[in-house]
């Protein structure tokens, strides 16, 4: 039962173990003969290798070169098939590196195929969760294109949560995914440095907004709020924020609700020189932040839906103990009661702990 790197299968080559995805989904069960087809899709979801049958004629396959044995996770019963949302959600991902890759300006911007795939993901945002669903990012490039998408869909939720038309729903979601399209125009090493970027650099970086709102301005499908969010999302309520230093009711709307996607999903995405921050923390951080620099209403409808989980929710708590949320406190919603094997652990008391992760709803 060889290991071999994803380049070297070949079509007919059949699975001898299941093929898991990162968010835990199950892409091929044991068994599956894979194909051309099979083989784009273990490409998308970015599965570097396979464990495949001894070839015929041959008694063995390629070894994957220095590929270490597959570790052997507990047993935790079956892993879930993987989700229409979560192939969808691939398919966005890819769709932005493509743009990424292959736009130049003065070429016609793909905005309906975008907005197409966009709205093919939304139609499955009942299977998302702000909280729980926290893909797994291998480089800085890739991290780029997982926060515009997890933008998109948290910029969604709160458009609807902040009590905005079902207009804006849409258009709020564009503004999440495009936030950052000035990208496409800042130098790529720049944009992977896993170093600290120098004063030269960081002004180089900061660049990107004023860029994306000039390459969103000519396109005419999108709306005036998508592209004055591309260029205001750093912008904060006090007039500290760039690259104008505008405040208050300067900022629109679209772009104060794209700030608070955005930070949070920075923070609990991986990166390439910092481990993700748990998603309890960010919110807290957000909290504070809602004081003077991010619309403070939008943050506490933020925080109130986001967390609203049912008593006994399995969380582990950064000491590794696994417990139930057992009360939520109105007021401290980010620190609720926890029962660990009969004791309460209350957070708002015990401010060195902290939910990790959310193991179960």
């Amino acid at each position: 039962m060889p290991t071999v790197l994803l380049h070297q299968v070949k079509a007919g080559d059949k699975l001898t173990q299941d093929v898991h995805t990162k968010l835990g989904g199950t892409l091929f069960y044991k068994g599956k003969v894979l194909m051309p087809r099979e083989m784009e899709i273990l490409q998308a979801f970015m599965v570097p290798s396979v464990i495949i049958e001894a070839r015929e004629g041959t008694g063995e396959a390629p070894a994957a070169p220095d590929a270490p044995a597959p570790k052997e996770e507990p047993s935790a019963g079956p892993a879930a098939p993987v989700t229409t949302f979560e192939q969808e959600y691939v398919k966005m991902v890819e769709l932005l590196k493509k743009v990424h890759r292959q736009y130049s300006p003065g070429e016609v911007f793909p905005i309906l195929e975008i907005r197409k795939q966009l709205e093919l993901l939304i139609g499955h945002i009942g299977e998302y969760n702000v909280l729980t669903f926290i893909p797994t990012v291998d480089d800085s490039y890739d991290y780029m294109f997982h926060n515009s998408v997890l933008s998109a869909l948290t910029s969604y939720l709160l458009a609807q949560w902040g009590g905005f038309k079902q207009r804006d729903w849409i258009p709020a979601a564009l503004s999440g995914l495009f936030h950052d399209i000035g990208n496409l125009k800042v130098d790529r090493d720049l944009l992977i440095k896993p170093l600290a970027l120098t004063a030269d650099e960081i002004e180089e970086i900061r660049k990107h907004t004023v860029l994306g709102y000039q390459l969103l301005k000519s396109v005419p499908a999108i709306n005036e709020g998508v592209k004055l969010a591309s260029l205001q999302h750093h912008e904060r309520v006090d007039g500290s924020g760039y690259p104008l230093g505008m405040g208050g009711e300067q900022i629109h709307p679209y772009a104060k609700i794209v700030a608070i996607a955005d930070i949070f999903h920075a923070m609990t995405l991986k990166r390439s020189y910092r481990e993700p921050t748990s998603p309890y923390l960010v919110l807290e951080e957000i909290q504070k932040e809602s004081f003077g620099k991010l619309d403070p209403a939008l943050v506490r409808v933020f925080i109130e839906k986001a967390t609203r989980f049912h008593n006994g929710t399995v969380v582990r708590l950064n000491d590794d103990r696994v417990g139930e949320i057992v009360f939520s406190d109105r007021d401290h919603l980010t620190r609720p009661w926890i029962s660990v094997d009969g004791t309460i652990i209350n957070l708002t008391v015990e401010r060195q702990l902290y939910i990790k992760e959310i193991i179960k709803l």
